[in-house]
């Protein structure tokens, strides 16, 4: 039976466990590798928003910087620019939780005061050292990722001397690191980082052990959806890649989504909110048994 666990902050509580927590995916951005540029528009994203929450979405997750491999810096005034705005409108609008996808303070202390009431850090804390610090201030839980090198240079041929070690080790050390600076340990989510300075087999090998992680003590966040390695899988001799868009990636990325689900996964981050919730009911129902 999975680890079950309550994370209860001002108005809002999560229970992991019994029910698999789906976060839908919403980019502000115009070159996201999978929908850049769909909702780069204050009244769009919050349609999509509330159509994620109305679908069954457990949160939403915004970001203002698209962290696809080989990407580029986006400036902290163009993230608030992009992301603040539909915080303040969607927060009025949904019950559930809505996450910031960032990894600088000053972009996630303004949508903390916009709605915002999640902090999703891809670095880990590591990029800005005043995150740490924002976080424990106004007491919200923190998604603590792990990526080997930074976006621009990660799927540069990424090497392990032990895949499931190295990322365990990392994990020890930053839940301490950020234990230490104020945050509550009940607080902490985890992120093995799916396509993050990983190849196709380290992917595959992280959902088909993420039970290795379950020592750790933490609750589990897999964001396998769309992701490079599904396409690679499915794409035909001779194709370079596949649209993310493609019926047959959504059908790849709710088979990640099971198996990450029956390997331990307590969250997946996902695109397409109402087809997941149909996979999640599937899969928890078997596990109840």
């Amino acid at each position: 039976m999975k680890k079950k666990y309550k994370i209860q902050w001002h108005n809002h509580c999560l229970d992991l466990g019994a029910k698999t927590c789906v976060m839908g995916i919403l980019n502000i951005t115009p070159d996201s590798f999978s929908d850049g540029g769909y909702f780069f528009n204050t009244d769009l994203a919050v349609e999509q928003g509330m159509e994620m929450a109305a679908a069954g979405a457990d949160i939403i997750d915004i970001g203002g910087e698209s962290t696809r491999p080989f990407s580029d810096f986006v400036s902290a005034k163009e993230e608030n620019d992009r992301v603040v705005p539909v915080i303040e409108k969607l927060a009025k609008r949904i019950s559930i939780p809505i996450s910031i996808d960032t990894n600088k303070a000053n972009v996630a202390k303004k949508a903390l005061k916009a709605g915002a009431s999640i902090i999703n850090d891809i670095s880990a804390l590591g990029m800005d050292p005043e995150m740490a610090a924002l976080a424990a201030e106004f007491d919200v839980p923190v998604i603590l990722m792990h990526m080997k090198g930074r976006p621009k240079t990660m799927q540069v041929s990424p090497e392990y001397d032990d895949l499931i070690g190295d990322i365990k080790s990392f994990f020890k050390d930053v839940i301490d690191r950020a234990v230490k600076q104020g945050i509550s340990r009940s607080r902490i989510i985890i992120d093995p980082g799916i396509g993050f300075g990983k190849n196709l087999e380290h992917n595959l090998t992280l959902i088909n052990q993420l039970h290795e992680f379950e020592s750790l003590d933490q609750p589990l966040l897999i964001g396998s959806s769309r992701k490079a390695f599904i396409r690679n899988i499915l794409k035909p001799s001779g194709v370079k890649d596949l649209d993310p868009m493609l019926p047959e990636v959504e059908t790849g990325t709710q088979a990640s989504v099971a198996a990450s689900i029956m390997r331990g996964a307590h969250i997946v981050r996902v695109h397409n909110v109402a087809n997941t919730c149909a996979t999640v009911k599937i899969i928890d129902a078997v596990l109840s048994k």
